[in-house]
């Protein structure tokens, strides 16, 4: 029998909110973090407008001296573990030290050191690149400061599948501890606040939405007038835990994580699959591996980006799925509130998800004035209150990737504070 799995921490770095307390009411109360991006000059740009994450201090979580050595991306990844493991009460020591494992991945890893020392070697010469370029830029460094700064010696390694990452790290260490390569694992996806090059790229491909005069309405998921998605940045992680030792140590347990679903379009680099078929896939798959029927789930975090493909495609997805069910799930998501945190968002939305669980609260999908199927509950505007006892989040990545992960309400009793 697989082990059972459980969520005993979790941490957040995002546009709405620097901690998990904060990231939560904001999205409840519909707070939105997008803005004019100001961090660089959009005068040439057709998209002047993303969610960065603000007033982060890195100085709170390493010193200036590591924080100058990493990319901003593992300056996130970091955090939000600390807040993670705080929140469990993991205590690492060389005794449990190889029984803990880091899963965290991005989907650009360190293309603000990339674009930074390139700049130095074409403006200064070869001497003038950084000697922690290398160490920096790499994706798997982020897992790698993590388990050095922890002390975690277990398995660890990097995901990349572009905005499926977080969730396909999420996954992979749900069978690492199941199948008993681990007893905790620390998991989830980053990205730094993104760069001019990310926002000249995504417009060029007419990816990003145009609302440049409101900001706070760009991100419409599944609403019909929507016109692209919103880049963001930002990092989600949480601790996994196997269930007897999470019991064993008192742990207080936040929700159980039951189901993983991933599958591929082989359809197109880009665009997904119209008919929803791999994401439909997906879905059943995490159902099935978690032991739940579709009349289980009450609430689905979607992967809701504000693209006319992706939308149409996960309604498709959703709707095959659950059938006669469907409109009786809370469906909503928080890309409205926080922009798209690229390989951040899957991390960032399963904790959205578990804390449904927690306070039986649907945070809302804002700016859904008219949506692309009126028989679905896409709640929104304002979140909604209900009884959640089983939840799955959604997650779609360039390259076709799909993944589905499955939370059920933990029947014990959790701290919610």
């Amino acid at each position: 029998m697989k082990r059972r799995v459980v969520v005993t921490g979790q941490g957040v770095i995002t546009p709405v909110g620097l901690n998990v307390n904060d990231f939560w009411t904001s999205l409840l109360e519909g707070k939105s973090g997008i803005g004019p991006v100001t961090t660089f000059d959009t005068k040439d740009m057709p998209t002047k407008i993303g969610a960065q994450v603000k007033n982060f201090d890195p100085l709170q979580y390493m010193s200036k001296k590591n924080a100058n050595k990493v990319a901003q991306f593992t300056q996130f990844a970091l955090a939000a573990a600390k807040q993670a493991v705080e929140q469990a009460q993991l205590h690492i020591d060389e005794k449990n030290a190889p029984r803990i494992g880091v899963i965290v991945g991005s989907g650009a890893g360190g293309l603000d050191v990339i674009e930074e020392n390139y700049d130095k070697l074409n403006q200064s010469g070869p001497k003038r690149v950084s000697p922690y370029y290398v160490s920096s830029m790499m994706i798997n460094s982020a897992p790698g400061e993590i388990s050095i700064a922890l002390g975690a010696k277990g398995p660890s390694f990097a995901v990349v599948t572009a905005c499926a990452t977080g969730s396909n790290a999420i996954g992979e260490a749900l069978r690492t501890i199941q199948y008993g390569t681990a007893d905790v694992v620390i998991a989830g996806g980053s990205e730094a606040n993104f760069s001019l090059l990310d926002l000249a790229s995504f417009s060029n491909i007419h990816a990003l939405s145009r609302r440049n005069d409101q900001p706070q309405q760009a991100s419409r998921p599944f609403d019909r007038n929507r016109d692209g998605f919103v880049i963001g940045g930002g990092a989600g992680l949480v601790v996994l835990e196997e269930l007897e030792h999470a019991l064993n140590r008192g742990a207080n347990i936040l929700a159980e994580l039951v189901g993983y679903g991933c599958t591929t379009d082989a359809y197109h680099i880009t665009a997904p699959d119209p008919s929803g078929s791999g994401p439909a896939e997906a879905i059943r798959i995490a159902l099935r591996d978690g032991g739940l029927a579709p009349e289980d789930i009450s609430y689905i975090n979607a992967h809701g980006t504000s693209t006319p493909f992706n939308d149409r495609m996960e309604i498709n997805a959703i709707k095959t799925v659950f059938g006669e069910h469907a409109p009786n799930i809370a469906i909503s998501s928080i890309k409205s509130v926080t922009g798209h945190l690229m390989g951040g968002a899957g991390g960032v939305e399963l904790i959205a998800t578990v804390q449904s669980l927690l306070h039986n609260k649907v945070p809302p999908t804002l700016n859904c004035d008219d949506p692309e199927d009126p028989e679905l509950n896409f709640v929104p505007h304002v979140a909604q209150e209900r009884e959640v006892h089983a939840a799955i989040s959604n997650s779609f990545g360039f390259g076709g990737h799909n993944v589905c992960l499955a939370v059920r309400k933990w029947q014990g009793e959790a701290d919610v504070s």
